[in-house]
């Protein structure tokens, strides 16, 4: 077993277990192999966890490996192609050599056609067509090819139209799965409207191609054509069958830079993923210092007017994550390049798979460095994101109020690090300077009580600080922080009502979207906040309770209490226990026990507080 080389180590215990392409590489830099993962974390250990006896080439691999790099994608189906791409591109000496050139297939749409065809193809040329996939699985691309077919009257011809045609129809259009545009049967621009519709499929916005399809099918059933209503109903099935395409391969008008931004403190990361003619070639990256304060349209303008402009490899289309002031400037002086801030569709996805690998290698830095202990999850970054937070905020904390009609009133705080809760951090407060209900102040005394407790202490605060409840409990958590002199410490809020994030500085709230892994993260936080402090709540009352109950028993006093609960734990043991039991502890003897057990029996006074256990709204 060879030992690992330094420069692999220091990046192993950091690799994320997410999938990826690798790149093993010797001390010159050139490229040994090129493999995929599952689990990039567990796939690149593998190679130094056993003797690799059984194979020759991998044992002389190992021997040779000085150098690591990798790229994260969203999935197994993009590092498989990934990695395909770029075995033809560096030709590594231990990958198997393929003498010819296929790659994995794609449908075509021959747009540039008068009457387009649907085809495959495992060639791409920017000839205007459009062109979806690449397919990993050929059989959900034939899939997808035989609902255009049963969905779809194209042409299945060759013929040059509408120079070169027939002089009547061929079968397809005898069994209905053609209109015979060769003859002129069908116009030019009724043909050209159901190929739009044959895109807008294979884009994967299935929505109106199933409303239509579905007032096709039953149109044939009303008119009795059962057959026909029958292979729309199959069709129909088969709409969400079709595997989607993948943003490692596109040729939308040429070669594509996509640029993608991560941020944290001081620290920042910018990567380039290159694609050209369709294939995502390399990926380059730039670490950027004293970024804090700044905006994101600064750090994008600050790199792309340095190291991106003096580059030599430009694509005529960049794709930047967001807008910033100098962009036209730039755009001026980058002459053959379109700087372009997509929304939407590839183009974004090309942007967030640029974004996920700047992630992957800023946390690297920071890890490496010291400065995390821990990989932080990708719901972390996007809070970050949509809250527009400076730093990453690996650690957050949330806090709630319970009460009961303004009795037994507590806080409760709990610790996420990395997206994950950190109970050895939580913290639970019996709130002491307000009384009956006020939510408002009672969050104001435990948020300040909490910072000032962790500043004496010298502990860390966390990154972000959230609150349940609304602009007003928002309010007293920056009064309670501004009184500690944490005033820069980010706080927001989360009201129950409609999921609202309130954040200071903001006019209207933030509803982030209902599926968004950042409003998960804030839910799971305040959820637990709210069962730490009803359970607190409820075991004061509890506790009050009985205390209550047993104070009023003749004969027993606070000592008496002590040793009795002590011995049994609570009303129901005192109750079950025999007189001889009872009489064996300090202070009693066997007639005081047999009195306590006779007044346990009898019915207790109506509690003065409700047995309502659920909390004040927030």
């Amino acid at each position: 077993m060879r030992a690992v080389p330094p420069a692999v180590a220091a990046r192993l215990p950091h690799l994320p277990e997410t999938p990826g392409v690798y790149l093993w590489k010797d001390a010159a830099g050139t490229v040994l192999y090129v493999g995929k993962a599952k689990r990039l974390r567990s796939r690149v250990r593998s190679y130094f966890a056993a003797d690799h006896e059984g194979s020759v080439k991998t044992q002389a691999l190992v021997r040779l490996i000085q150098e690591l790099e990798t790229i994260v994608v969203p999935d197994e189906a993009h590092a498989l192609i990934l990695e395909n791409t770029l075995i033809k591109e560096h030709r590594p000496r231990f990958n198997i050599s393929l003498r010819d050139d296929k790659t994995y297939p794609c449908i075509k749409v021959t747009l540039g056609e008068p009457f387009p065809r649907v085809l495959v193809t495992r060639r791409v040329v920017d000839d205007g067509s459009r062109y979806f996939g690449p397919y990993t699985d050929v059989g959900a691309m034939r899939r997808a090819l035989n609902v255009v077919k049963r969905l779809f009257t194209v042409r299945s011809c060759h013929y040059g139209l509408p120079d070169d045609a027939p002089d009547r129809p061929c079968l397809d259009y005898h069994i209905g799965r053609c209109l015979a545009p060769c003859v002129g049967l069908q116009s030019a621009a009724s043909y050209r409207a159901m190929i739009d519709e044959v895109v807008l499929f294979l884009e994967g916005r299935t929505a109106e191609v199933v409303r239509r399809v579905r007032e096709r099918m039953q149109a044939a059933s009303a008119a009795m054509d059962y057959e026909r209503a029958a292979e729309l109903r199959d069709a129909l099935q088969r709409l969400e069958q079709m595997e989607e395409s993948t943003v490692v391969l596109r040729v939308e008008g040429g070669d594509q830079d996509a640029v993608g931004l991560a941020r944290d403190g001081d620290d920042a990361c910018v990567v380039v993923l290159r694609v050209r003619a369709g294939k995502l070639m390399a990926r380059d990256q730039r670490f950027m210092e004293h970024v804090e304060g700044e905006s994101v349209g600064a750090i994008l303008s600050a790199f792309l007017a340095g190291p991106y402009r003096t580059g030599a490899d430009r694509a005529a289309e960049l794709l930047v994550p967001a807008d910033f002031e100098d962009r036209e400037l730039l755009e001026a002086s980058l002459p053959g390049t379109t700087i372009r801030v997509p929304q939407r569709g590839p183009r974004r996805e090309l942007v967030d798979l640029a974004e996920q690998n700047a992630r992957h290698l800023l946390e690297e830095f920071k890890l490496a460095s010291s400065e995390a202990e821990e990989r932080a999850t990708n719901p972390v970054y996007e809070l970050q994101r949509e809250l527009g937070l400076t730093r990453v905020p690996r650690s957050l904390v949330c806090f709630d109020i319970s009460t009961a009609h303004g009795k037994d009133t507590v806080g409760s705080c709990v610790w996420f690090e990395n997206g994950r809760p950190r109970r050895s951090e939580y913290r639970k407060f019996s709130v002491k300077t307000v009384e009956g209900t006020d939510d408002f102040a009672s969050m104001r005394e435990v948020v300040g009580r909490y910072v000032r407790r962790r500043t004496e202490e010298g502990k860390p605060l966390p990154d972000l600080v959230v609150v349940d409840g609304g602009r007003g409990q928002l309010s007293a958590a920056q009064d309670a922080l501004a009184a500690q002199g944490q005033a820069d410490l980010p706080v927001v809020s989360l009201a129950k009502k409609d999921e609202e994030v309130f954040i200071p500085g903001r006019s209207e709230s933030v509803r982030l979207p209902r599926r968004s892994p950042a409003l998960r993260l804030l839910q799971q936080a305040r959820d637990e906040a709210h069962r730490f402090a009803v359970t607190f709540n409820r075991a004061r009352r509890k506790a009050r309770t009985v205390t209550s109950r047993l104070l009023e028993l003749p004969g027993i006093g606070p000592t008496r209490r002590r040793t009795l609960l002590s011995a049994f734990g609570s009303l129901d043991g005192i109750r079950g226990a025999s007189p001889e039991a009872i009489a064996a502890l300090p202070g009693f003897s066997l007639a005081s026990a047999h009195r306590l057990l006779a007044a346990l029996r009898e019915p207790a006074a109506p509690p003065s507080v409700p047995d309502d256990t659920s909390p004040h709204p927030s």
